[in-house]
Parts: structure tokens; C-alpha cells; sequence
């Protein structure tokens, strides 16, 4: 993922955050030639050879991970490039959330993850062809669909990006199937160790039911979403029952894209304390352009909506890198390999939607910067839609 062959690097005025350990205050950050962290401190001194970076007081965060996106881009009809929502949007971990099933995971692997500069992890879906015609041919017809003994040798074959097992439940995907696909999930959970990563919308199955299978570790995606029967502001006994599970362990992912995302059930979960576990944008062909755009706008998003800056970069840094095994201490100590996200907090007067449509104004937005890999710099911003003739997906003429 790092090339690390370059001349030192100094990065120069910047102010740590979530990051255990690290100073309050703005630092500079020498990284060596071979993409480490040689020194930190104040007013450090450039060697001769190196390059610097002049931060002018920006955020340096660890990488930024988006724990939800779909980038198996010629393997499926609605994914991106890991290009579209990576390194140049400030984001140096990409997973995706179960774009490929078993059928098509050697592809994946070779095509997207070894050549991508991002590191990429994935959750397996259940359903054996992945999302590859996903808005006209459900995965998860029948028990046709679900190969078990494919899918265990597939998860002990890449154990190294393999990370979960993915499910979608609800009734578009599953039709009458019901709360058995995820039962069926959970089981291969236990079997391989692994956690589940649940898609809950438009019921059946229920919200409600999709929390009585799932324990400590696993995770819901769209947790805030809007969806008629699948709203937490609609059911007082769903809000309860959700604190609880997230209090013992299950795991609140935003997963924006571009149906799953309400600014008005994510106000009213933080007013009363709810916080998700992880921020991701579930970007793909339907929500690069719109509504969720890149991690930074649905990070911006979520500080609209009553989230501290802290509690944000937390949960796109220390947060999804648990539940991929990474590290998340001592990201400044030295040796340590340099990966890292700069960017700055800006005053706005922008107006955005969510997947409903509502309006809200960012009176704050998260601008990424750069990105540190080793000691290279790569410039970073956030993704500003290019007027296109036709859409990528359907290939309607744009209005």
C-alpha cells in the first residue's frame, strides 16, 4: 500500500487529534525517508533534503477509514473506482460492504484490492453473486443463492482482507425470505469468528428482529435512516432497544449513501444521547454525486447534526480501525510508519440533502488536505460532482 522510497518529510503546524497521546497543541512531525516517524516536537529542524509541508495549524488525524463504501468497479453495476473515494478525499482504508459474494471475490481481490494504493478490506456477502445487477436481481433469492461450504473456503482464503460477512435485510432484497438470511449470517459468523455487518431499511424483516440475532461486535449499517417501519423516531420500544444493543456492543454505522441517511432521526438520536460507532458514506454510482459526495461531506453532516468534532474523527479513524485489527495507538511514535490525514475546519454557508431529500445548512465543513503515506504528501478535497450528459448507472439523460 505505502511506498516508502522517498526523501524526509516535515510536516510542519499541525494539531493532533484523536490521536492517543499526542499534544493538545500544534506539533511538526519529521518523517524519515523511509516513511517513519523520526521526530515530533515543536519548531523542528528540516534536514537539508527534505520536503515540507506546511500545515498552517490544519487537524492531523490517523488515515481515515470509510468503513462502507462499494468500489468492485466492472464486477458490479453500482460501484465506483477506490480512486473515486480514497486517497485524494483524504481517506487511506476503504472497505467494501459486500459488493462481492463468493462467485466473484478472486476477481475483486485481483482487479481492486492489488492494485489499489488505499488499503482495502471487504465484508463477504452471503448471497454467492454479490450486488453485481443489484437494483434488478436480488442476491438473496432462496436458498439457491447462499453456497455455505464456498463461502468458509472463500473467508480461509483471504483472511487477509476479509473481515466480516455481509447481509442486506429488508424486504426489496429478501421478498418474503424474512430474519433467515441474517440467522444464516450469524451462523457463519460464529463458525469463521467473524462479524456481521447487517443492512436494515424497508421491513421485513424489522429492525427489531435483525438486533435479537446480532451480539457484541456485529454491526448495523444505516442505522439513522428514514425508512417508513425502520426509523428509531417512529417506535419508542425500537429507540430503547437499539440504546441497549449499542450499550452491550453492537455496532451503529451511519452508511449514508443514497437512501439511508436522515438528518432528522440523526438530530434526534444524538439530542438523546445515541451515538453511531462509525461514520461511513456507502458510496457508490447512486451517491458519489449525490447525496452523500465523500466521507468528509457525510462527516460534516453528522457535526450538523449535534456530533462533536472529537466524536467525528473518532469514528472514521479509531473506531472502523478496531474493527479491522489495525493499531490505534501510538500512530506519532517514532518508527512508527506515517499515515495520516490533514485537513481543516471551515466556516460554510452550504446547503445539502440528505437520502430523503430534506435540506440542512453546514454552517462548519471538514476540508481534507492531504494525505501522509510513508513520506509522500498527496493532495486531498472533497468531490465536487462534474456535469455529466448521462447517468453512469441507467444511462438516462441528465436534466
Amino acid at each position: 500500500m505505502i511506498d516508502f522510497s522517498a526523501t524526509p518529510l516535515l510536516v510542519r503546524n499541525v494539531r493532533p487529534i484523536a490521536i492517543a497521546g499526542a499534544p493538545s497543541t500544534a506539533i511538526d512531525v519529521l518523517v524519515d525517508a523511509d516513511g517513519r516517524i523520526a521526530a515530533t516536537g515543536r519548531d523542528l529542524a528540516a534536514p537539508a533534503e527534505a520536503r515540507v509541508f506546511e500545515g498552517g495549524g490544519a487537524y492531523l488525524s490517523p488515515g481515515w477509514t470509510d468503513l462502507h463504501v462499494h468500489i468492485w468497479w466492472g464486477g458490479t453495476e453500482i460501484s465506483i473506482m477506490p480512486d473515486d473515494c480514497g486517497l485524494k478525499r483524504g481517506v487511506t482504508t476503504l472497505v467494501d460492504a459486500g459488493s462481492a459474494g463468493q462467485a466473484s471475490f478472486a476477481g475483486f481481490r485481483r482487479f481492486i484490492v492489488e492494485p489499489a494504493r488505499e488499503r482495502v478490506r471487504a465484508f463477504l456477502n452471503i448471497g454467492s453473486i454479490g450486488l453485481i445487477d443489484s437494483y434488478n436481481t436480488s442476491e438473496l433469492i432462496d436458498m439457491r443463492s447462499i453456497d455455505i461450504d464456498k463461502i468458509i473456503a472463500t473467508v480461509e482464503a483471504n483472511r487477509d482482507i476479509i473481515v466480516g460477512i455481509k447481509v442486506r435485510a429488508s424486504h426489496v432484497i429478501l421478498n418474503g425470505w424474512g430474519i433467515t438470511p441474517v440467522k444464516l449470517a450469524k451462523k457463519l459468523g460464529k463458525i469463521l469468528k467473524l462479524p456481521l455487518m447487517v443492512h436494515v431499511g424497508e421491513p421485513p424483516p424489522t429492525y427489531d428482529e435483525v438486533l435479537e440475532v446480532l451480539g457484541p461486535g456485529d454491526i448495523v449499517t444505516h442505522c439513522f435512516n428514514g425508512k417508513a417501519g425502520g426509523s428509531i423516531m417512529e417506535d419508542e420500544d425500537l429507540f430503547d432497544l437499539v440504546q441497549r444493543s449499542a450499550d452491550k456492543g453492537i455496532r451503529l454505522d451511519i452508511g449514508h449513501g443514497g437512501a439511508s441517511f436522515s438528518f432528522k432521526v440523526g438530530e434526534y438520536a444524538l439530542k438523546r444521547g445515541l451515538k453511531p460507532f462509525s461514520i461511513s458514506t456507502d458510496l457508490h454510482a447512486r451517491s458519489l454525486d449525490g447525496p452523500a459526495f465523500d466521507l468528509a461531506t457525510t462527516m460534516s453532516k453528522m457535526m450538523s447534526v449535534g456530533m462533536d468534532l472529537s466524536d467525528v474523527v473518532d469514528a472514521v479513524t479509531t473506531a472502523p480501525a478496531s474493527v479491522l485489527g489495525l493499531a490505534t495507538d501510538g500512530q506519532l511514535d517514532v518508527g512508527r510508519p506515517a499515515e495520516f490525514t490533514i485537513f481543516d475546519v471551515v466556516d460554510a454557508d452550504l446547503s445539502v440533502r440528505d437520502s430523503l431529500g430534506h435540506a440542512a445548512l453546514l454552517a462548519k465543513m471538514i476540508e481534507p488536505r492531504a494525505v501522509i503515506l510513508g513520506a509522500e504528501t498527496i493532495a486531498a478535497s472533497r468531490h465536487v460532482p462534474a456535469k455529466a450528459a448521462h447517468c453512469p448507472c441507467c444511462g438516462q439523460a441528465m436534466p
